[in-house]
């Protein structure tokens, strides 16, 4: 039985990489390559993609989109997901600060992936409410 977890890293950036030469972002690009064929040569790399600048963000509460993209009004967008397979949260951050475009502005948010729908705070709540005993109506 696998003690392994998954854990997304979420890529977020500004656009950097519109104020560098070439020859760095030729660099970056390579080395980026580099970091993701490590991460499945190791069987680290589990899934990802990258985002595109366009979508929509929906309103809490009102459904109502507050902005669709691209997001200019942000410094920072995500820019993309990398989901990968470690021993440990100590491992995926290790693993989220060896990429190489964090010196350079990217933000990495790493968050461990439920296993199952039953850890989700809203099932997990829903599974509580309906173990507690039934209280008596007055």
């Amino acid at each position: 039985m696998s003690t392994k977890n998954e854990y997304m890293l979420i890529f977020s950036s500004s656009d950097w990489y519109n104020h560098i030469s070439h020859e760095e972002i030729k660099k970056i690009a390579e080395q980026a390559k580099a970091w993701f064929e490590g991460l499945v040569e190791k069987g680290l790399l589990k899934g990802g993609n990258g985002l595109a600048r366009e979508g929509a963000r929906i309103a809490a509460r009102t459904g109502r989109i507050l902005s669709d993209g691209p997001f200019a009004e942000s410094k920072e967008a995500v820019g993309g997901y990398t989901i990968v397979e470690t021993d440990s949260l100590e491992e995926a951050i290790a693993i989220a600060k060896s990429n190489p475009t964090i010196p350079y502005g990217t933000t990495v948010d790493v968050r461990p992936l439920f296993k199952s729908h039953d850890e989700c705070p809203l099932f997990r709540r829903l599974r509580e409410l309906e173990q507690e005993p039934a209280v008596a109506q007055v």
